[in-house]
């Protein structure tokens, strides 16, 4: 009897997410191996297009892959994952303040490079720019 299921294309589609990812996310141990048809073709069942479902949407979150592995481990030793998925996004968002206010002062840094260049001269042979050299 022939195994029936989805090609990674068909999987990849139905998930939103790529074939590449799909690759990926079983590469990492967060989806199960994929059975094989008879040529040799990866097949895929609705638990596995569920499953990249939800590890598309944790990547959407911002979650590493390590986190999801963390997550689908405890949930598949039968724990619920609340409580880490609550410390995860706590990390998470304690990265992403971060980030913003990495770039908040980047932002100004640039805006007050910008305003220092508004009257230089341009042409000091010296250097290569002093706009740059002088930020």
């Amino acid at each position: 009897m022939a195994m029936q299921g989805l090609t990674i294309g068909q999987a990849a589609q139905a998930a939103g997410i790529t074939r590449k990812a799909v690759l990926v996310y079983e590469a990492k141990g967060l989806l199960p191996r994929a059975e094989r048809s008879m040529s040799g073709y990866r097949l895929y069942i609705p638990d596995d297009v569920e499953l990249l479902g939800f590890i598309r949407q944790a990547r959407t979150l911002g979650l590493h892959l390590d986190d999801i592995r963390e997550v689908l481990d405890i949930r598949r030793g039968g724990t619920p994952p609340c409580d880490a998925v609550r410390n995860l996004l706590d990390a998470r968002i304690t990265e992403v303040d971060t980030t913003v206010n990495d770039l908040l002062a980047l932002r100004q840094t640039l805006v007050d490079t910008r305003r220092a260049a508004e009257d230089r001269p341009c042409g000091d042979v010296s250097t290569v720019c002093s706009i740059i050299e002088d930020a």
